[in-house]
């Protein structure tokens, strides 16, 4: 795909060019490319809007990202009528989990077009479902409601909503050893420990004690992210207990 700050010139053979590629992507051909280029912006081109205002996509992702939330919402509430809150909110959580919006952007080649001074290789996998819920806010103020929810259909719902495979799906292991724990009446407790690595990025070294006992440990470059992985190691080494008590 052609790099976004090589085509918005407009009437330009390149500006064609993206517009033919924009349209394949959602559906249909863009009204107003202004929301399209805003979407596809990076912070660090430090472009500016004629009132001095910051132009990037976070803005964008912002109002995407809660049109999608709806739009998944009435969904869920129309396939499941027996659904209570709970577990509605938990469908929606997985639908519109960070992994599943990173894999559709990724699909979707969005980074490829983002205008950018940093190198892609520099950004994290998030940056994918970052632009698809700009996407999503860039064709919602362009053509409304309808339209926007006919798009994440397209992307989102027929390609990847499968209710049977939702309800099986672990979006965070930390949430579901937590739950499980306190379901079961066990004590749970992250010890954190000193990382003796020498690895040049700082890592973090976590325990998860159950029942005072040492169940897994896991180390990353975020307290966060070694919770996560050690809950997931946990939930493995504790599966067939957990599915017996499921």
């Amino acid at each position: 795909m052609i790099p976004i700050k090589n085509i918005f010139k407009r009437g330009s053979e390149k500006d064609t060019n993206f517009i033919g590629s924009l349209k394949k992507i959602i559906g249909f051909k863009p009204g107003k490319s202004v929301y399209y280029e805003n979407a596809l912006t990076h912070r660090s081109t430090n472009r500016t809007d004629e009132l001095g205002n910051p132009i990037s996509y976070e803005r964008l992702e912002f109002l995407g990202d809660s049109v999608l939330s709806a739009v998944i919402a009435h969904y869920l509430f129309d396939k499941n009528p027996s659904g209570d809150e709970g577990y509605l909110t938990k469908m929606r959580s997985k639908v519109v989990s960070r992994k599943h919006l990173n894999e559709i952007g990724k699909e979707l080649e969005l980074s490829s077009l983002m205008d950018t001074k940093i190198p892609l290789s520099q950004f994290g996998e998030n940056i994918h479902g970052n632009l698809f819920e700009a996407l999503t806010g860039a064709v919602f103020l362009d053509k409304g409601y309808n339209t926007c929810e006919q798009f994440i259909y397209k992307t989102v719902i027929h390609p990847h909503v499968n209710i049977d495979s939702l309800e099986g799906e672990i979006i965070s292991y930390k949430s579901f050893i937590i739950e499980w724990c306190q379901k079961e009446k066990k004590t749970f407790y992250f010890e954190n420990l000193e990382d003796f690595g020498k690895d040049e990025l700082k890592h973090f070294s976590v325990k998860l004690r159950i029942n005072g006992k040492t169940i897994a440990k896991a180390r990353a470059t975020s307290k966060k992210k070694a919770e996560e992985k050690a809950s997931k190691r946990a939930y493995f080494a504790l599966q067939g207990k957990i599915d017996k008590n499921i």
